[in-house]
Parts: structure tokens; sequence; C-alpha cells
């Protein structure tokens, strides 16, 4: 058996970790891990390189599926129209996945709805790329947006129009989707919380109304805050049990005409809608983009 001094030399050269490790080596070792852990926390990371890449990729399929679905559908359905080249240009460059919970990421590219929290859903992609179709966004336009959720429709408008005014009823959704839009910088995004039953006439007429929720009747005063030449409105109605997307255009003449597109399923849009125009709602009010 070989002295106790060599003894203890051999079993640290051997295992490199021993007690006998020298403050240097101790500190290599600790830089490495650290060097380590700082790699693997930016790989699983949704904004590292690999991450993105990985989003543009997925997002451009979904464009590509919905391009294909929505030509098929005109076909069977003439009033949707042909693919909007503009939308989907929209919805090419809107980030979904930092609009939904974290925890469903990994299904934002998916052309479905996804649960947002408070009971509520982001709308399926092709429905928001057909909504702002029905919408004919023009670079001038001022858009009202009604039923925030999650953000998604009011950035797609956003990509295509000077100004979206959007109000929802649920504060919490209506923070986060403020903060998420000012942190993705839609600055020409202004959001309110409160009832978007009688829309916002200080910012009114508008050129197109977007409502999405499902209404059992199309609110007057969303009719009223068209603009008289051209104004459009497109929302989903309850009727009976199942819901249409309308889309109603003002003429000069103050005259309304509406024509049905397709069924569609929306959550109801809640407030006064809901209680015939009845229920007396605290003031709205607007969330700042970028509290202090």
């Amino acid at each position: 058996m070989p002295p106790l001094e060599t003894h203890r030399a051999a079993r640290s050269s051997r295992f490199g970790r021993a007690r006998g490790e020298t403050r240097p080596g101790r500190a290599r070792r600790a830089r490495r891990n650290w060097i380590a852990t700082l790699l693997l926390a930016l790989a699983s990371s949704p904004n590292c390189a690999s991450g993105t890449d990985d989003y543009n990729a997925r997002r451009s399929a979904l464009v590509e599926s919905i391009r294909r679905e929505w030509a098929e559908l005109s076909r069977q359905v003439p009033t949707v129209g042909a693919p909007h080249e503009d939308a989907l240009a929209a919805i090419a460059k809107v980030p979904r996945h930092e609009l939904v919970p974290e925890s469903r990421r990994g299904e934002a590219y998916e052309d479905r709805p996804l649960p947002i929290g408070e009971g509520q859903t982001i709308s399926q992609p092709f429905i928001v790329a057909l909504m702002t179709a029905l919408a004919a966004p023009d670079r001038d336009d001022v858009v009202l947006e009604v039923g925030t959720g999650s953000g998604y429709q009011a950035a797609v408008l956003a990509e295509l129009v000077a100004k979206v005014y959007t109000i929802e009823i649920v504060e919490p959704l209506a923070r986060k989707a403020a903060a998420d839009l000012a942190r993705l910088h839609y600055d020409n995004v202004v959001t309110r919380i409160g009832d978007g039953y009688a829309g916002w006439p200080e910012h009114g007429p508008f050129d197109a109304i977007v409502v999405t929720a499902a209404a059992p009747e199309v609110p007057q005063p969303l009719i009223d805050q068209l603009k008289p030449v051209e104004g459009r409105l497109v929302i989903p109605v309850d009727s009976g049990g199942y819901q249409d997307l309308l889309v109603l255009s003002k003429s000069a003449d103050g005259k309304v005409e509406r024509r049905m597109v397709i069924p569609v399923r929306f959550v109801p849009l809640t407030g006064k809608a809901r209680d015939g125009g009845k229920t007396d709602e605290p003031p709205a009010k607007v969330v700042p983009a970028r509290p202090k």
C-alpha cells in the first residue's frame, strides 16, 4: 500500500473533483457550468434564433394552409370571395405565439381557436383573415374592434390600417392585450376597457367595425358609427341557436345592406348586447399602452 500522501494525490488525479482540487480548477469548472446553463436557457427560449425560425416556418405553413382552405371554400360559397392577399400578408407578419398563453405557444400556428383565459378564446386564424378581408381595410382607415380578447385581430388589422380602436369588457384581458400589443410595437392600437355595445363614438365615424363575439342582434350604435359612405360592419349574429357571419354596408343615403357570408361559431358578446341594451355598465376607461 502506498504512503498516505501518494494515495491522496492519486484520488485527486483520478476523479478531478476531490477536495484537493485547486481554486483555479474550481473556478474553471464553475464557469463551464454557468456557460452550459446559459446555452440551455437560450436554446429553450422562444426568442432564440432557432425558436424564431421555427415560429416563422410554422406561420408560413399556416398562411399556405389558409390560402388553400380559402380557395376551396370560395368555390363552394362564392360570398366568401377569393383569398385576400393583404389579409394573408398580415397573418404572415403577426406573431400569434406572442399573444397566447405560454403553455399554448406550441399550438399557436394551428388553424384553430385556443383558450386565453377568462372563458374566452383567440379566434381561428382563417376566420381572422376572412373577417379582415370582409372589412376591406385601406391604409388610411380608422377601424373599431369590439372584443379585443388576446389582441390578435387588432394586430392583424393594425398591419393594414392607420388606426385601430379596440374595446374589451373583461379587464384582465384588456390590460394584458394592451401590454402585449405595446411590447410588439403596435403603436397604432388603442385599447379601452368597457362594453363595446355602444361603440366608441368619440373616435367615430369608422371606416370599418369588426365584432369578434356573437350578438343576438346588430347593435344600432355600431351601425350609427359607420361612415355614411362605404362604411363596413363585420359581425357574427346569433339567430336562434346558430350563428351567421354578416357584413353590413352603409350607403350615402343611410341605407344599410346586409349579406350573410358563412355560418360561424363565436363566444357570445356580453354586456348590453346580451341584456338587450339595458344593462348599466361602469364607465369605460382607456388602458395606457405603456403603463408608467
